[in-house]
This record gives structure tokens, sequence and C-alpha cells, in this order.
């Protein structure tokens, strides 16, 4: 199977969402929220999309790949205010899937497909795991026109017969790539087979490795692969300003102080590589006196998604995630993004870095190498040709730090005076029973015998067993030690027997 290749070269002269073929309820929708201008991904996609064409996309991260596809299904599928829906059969039915690696990139990708349809009112419907079944099921049944989620909950759903795939126009499986590298192509597979084979499938990824090739000539047909950069082009944004140091990891938390009050800081993202960093590294920001929330596994998917809502709505300046939100955070206004610890691969890299300079904008990414990272960090800048095979060592006192970064001399990395232990309560003395006396036994030894409460003045009460042990002994002068009384038989037999013989 031939695919055919387009680059940015051979994109239309478009200036308007309307020049595309767009219709005017999407367009409307897009003007209504500031987006008039399409970017070169969507000048080349959605042509080629809205005529149902299977198709690939790549484009470097933060370029509008979710518009592209999000626009293109939009309007090939049929909604209740669309004049042929009494002739759709059947109704109700998913006729858009969208799948997704993660629980943010689907929230997100739902979003924009919502605020596109805003004048058509197509019913979306997010799918993610980390929540209960019953708010989806019952938009299931309820009706919905496009589903966006992940592999796994969405294969759940189908299993229990929930969702029903028979009727789908347009499969979309958006950063492919990762999907694969999850180890989520058994599950991609299976809902895939569940759907029409005449469906229209497209792919989107920043990255297009053969895995993902070998995906698509599985299952597209005659596909074109839409290229928004030239061959030779940077994978990742050229607005994004790069710096890579190499720190120490005890001195990281003060450096970071001081770049989150660089000149232009207005929201950071912070990339850990575990889980167990990125809470560490929030209690101590927060410490510092800054604004952090933090976003990560341990956390439920309830804290997470009011991570990111505090953190779109500016209510938290700093960001602290774990590679799971470096793919589907789309947040405008992201000035800086910081690799506290170094990436595991460039894919990595180019995805984390992509939170910033997005939609055109100017950026800054700083990553932070320590010393047993530099030889991964070394097979990263080779394979992106960054420039950086060696970087600086720098400290938080170091002058080119300040410089580079537009950090004023003299700033310290805390903003806040530290907090002061908390004052601890004094030990309560333990009380003490009343003391206990010496006390000699009518046999010479010498015990101990405690007092009773309120009872300091009362004379103490000899010794009864003592008293009748030395009886006993008495009648054995040569003895050192009181011997035990005798107990007699009881038994009623034996007095009977007794008696009998008398």
């Amino acid at each position: 199977m031939a695919i055919e290749e387009l680059d940015i070269d051979q994109a239309p002269p478009a200036t308007t969402f309307a020049d595309l073929g767009v219709i005017p309820a999407i367009s409307e929708a897009l003007a209504a929220v500031g987006i008039e201008h399409p970017f070169p991904i969507q000048s080349l996609a959605i042509p080629i999309a809205i005529n149902g064409t299977d198709m690939i996309g790549q484009a470097r991260t933060g370029t509008g790949k979710t518009l592209a596809f999000g626009v293109s299904l939009l309007q090939r599928i049929v909604l209740k205010s669309d004049e042929g829906y009494a002739d759709l059969t059947p109704k109700g039915k998913p006729q858009a899937l969208v799948m997704c690696p993660t629980r943010e990139l689907a929230l997100q990708v739902a979003e924009d497909i919502e605020v596109a349809s805003s004048v058509r009112k197509a019913r979306v419907l997010t799918v993610y795991g980390g929540v209960g079944y019953d708010n989806q099921i019952g938009s299931l049944t309820s009706g919905v026109d496009v589903v966006v989620g992940t592999p796994g909950r969405l294969l759940d759903l189908v299993t229990r017969r929930s969702l029903d795939l028979s009727a789908v126009k347009v499969l979309v499986l958006d950063e492919a790539d990762e999907m694969l590298d999850m180890g989520f192509l058994p599950d991609v597979e299976r809902l895939i087979s569940k759907t029409p084979p005449t469906r229209q499938t497209m792919l989107f990824s920043a990255t297009m490795p053969s895995a993902v090739v070998g995906l698509a000539r599985m299952y597209l047909n005659q596909p074109v692969n839409v290229r928004a950069e030239t061959q030779d082009a940077s994978v990742t944004v050229p607005e994004v300003d790069q710096f890579v140091y190499q720190a120490h990891d005890l001195d990281k938390p003060e450096v970071i102080g001081r770049l989150l009050q660089a000149e232009g800081c207005t929201k950071t993202i912070i990339f850990t590589r575990t889980k167990r960093s990125a809470q560490r590294l929030s209690d101590e920001l927060t410490d510092r006196g800054f604004s952090v929330t933090s976003l990560h596994g341990d956390l439920n998917q309830a804290l997470r998604e009011k991570s990111l809502k505090r953190f779109h709505e500016d209510k938290v300046k700093v960001l602290v995630a774990t590679d799971v939100a470096a793919r589907g955070i789309d947040v405008t206004g992201v000035s800086h993004v910081v690799n506290y610890e170094c990436p595991d691969d460039d894919k990595t890299y180019v995805h984390r870095i992509g939170r910033t300079g997005r939609a055109g904008a100017k950026g800054v990414a700083v990553t932070l190498v320590d010393w047993a990272d530099l030889t991964r960090w070394k097979v990263i800048n080779k394979t992106l040709d960054l420039g950086h095979p060696d970087p600086a060592e720098t400290y938080s006192t170091s002058k080119h730090l300040f410089t580079e970064l537009g950090i004023e001399p003299g700033t310290k990395g805390r903003i806040a005076p530290p907090k002061p232990p908390e004052p601890r309560e004094p030990r309560q003395p333990r009380e003490r029973g009343p003391k206990a006396e010496r006390v000699e036994t009518n046999d010479g030894r010498v015990r101990r015998k405690r007092r009773r409460s309120g009872g300091a003045d009362k004379p103490v009460q000899p010794d009864t067993t003592t008293s009748e042990a030395t009886a006993d002994q008495a009648g054995d002068p040569a003895s050192d030690k009181p011997r035990r009384r005798r107990r007699r038989r009881s038994s009623s037999g034996l007095s009977q027997q007794a008696g009998a013989a008398e």
C-alpha cells in the first residue's frame, strides 16, 4: 500500500477556516473564542479529511493537531440540528471515536471539540478510567455523537455492551506513538475491529516511528501522510529557547526557586521522573512561598482534575508533574517548562518542552542534568541535534544562570521565610502511686507492700498466710521454710467407706 505524502509547501493559501471548506456553524464557533486563522497542519489536513480520506497527520506538538481532526469529524457527522438526522439509523450511537493515551489528553481533546461544536451542539462524551461507570453508561444510553476516551475504559464499556461502535464513521488515533509505547496496541486493535470497515481513519502524532507506520499500513486505506514541516525541520518548536545545565540534585530546589522569579516567568510546568519526586518538590516550593500544585499518578482522578483546573484558571502559577502530563496539557500562557530530571528519551523531551511555545507563542525550556544522567542526555542531544552536548556545570550562584534566564542579581530561591517549628507541648509529669514500705515477715524475710491511696497513715495489716505457715513450721523446728498446708481429700465415696469400716 502506497502512502501519499503532502508537505507544508503544498498547503493551500488559506487565511480563514471558511477558505478550507469548513461550514459556517463551525467557523462561527471558532471565531467566538478568537480562533480565526488556521495553522499549517490545519490548512493541510482539513480539506483532505472533510472528504473522508484516511490520513496520517504529523506536526510538532502545540501546532493545532486537535482542531485539525476535530473540525473534520464534526463536519462529517450528522447532528440533531441537521436536516438529515431524521433519516439517520441507528440514532444515538456514536458516529465519531477518538482514542487518546492519557486521561488528561482525552479531557483536553473533548473540550476542544465541544468548543468547535458550540453552535451545532454535538453531544460529546469523555470516557476514561479512575471514575465510576454510572455517568458514562447513562450518557451512552441517552445518546452521544462523539466519544473521546482512553483504550482501557473504552474496551471495558464495549465488553459490557454499553458502547456500540457499529455506527462509527470517523476513527481518530491521537498521539498514536504514545499509545503504542504504553502497550495499548492490543486494546486499540480490538476496538478498531468493532468499527465498520467503511469508516474513515486518521492517525495524528508529533513523531512517526516505524510502529505507527506499520499500524497505518494495516488499518488505513490509501492514506495521505500530511506533514506540517519540511523534512529537515527540527522536531522541537523553534519559538522555544532551550537551556541545558549540569546541576547537583541538592541545589536544584534553589535553582528552581530563583528561576521562578525570572523576567517574563508567568506560568511554569516542572517535570519530574517519579511521583515521589513530584510531591517532594511541590512541598518544597510551597514551603519556599510559591503558589504550587502537583499532578502525578498517586492522586485520584478528582484531585488531578482539580489541580489542572486551578492551573488553567491561574489560581496557581506552578505545576509540578510527572510524564503523565507531558501529553494533553494545553494551557495558554505557559512561559517556562523545566525538566527537573533528565527525560528518559528524545520523545519524552519533545513532548515535555512542547507544553510551552504553543500556537506561535514564545517559550523557555530549561533542563537540569545530573552527573549520572550525562550519558542519557548526550544521546537525546545527538538524536534531536540540539547543540548542547556538554552542559555547563551550574549552581544556584552561577553568574551565567542569572544572565541567560533573566534573573535579577541577588535573587534568592525563597519568597517567604521558613516556617518556624511548631512548639511542642510540655511533657506532663507522670503520676506515681503511693510509695511502697518495707515489711518484715515473721520468717525474717523482707517484702515491699504498696500502700493504698489515701491510706498513708493506716497501719499495715499482718500477713495471715505467713502466720499460718509459721504455725505449721512450729512442729518442725529444723525447717527453715514455711510448709504448705495439706489438702484433705473430700470425696464423698471415701467418706462413706470410712464410715462402713468403722
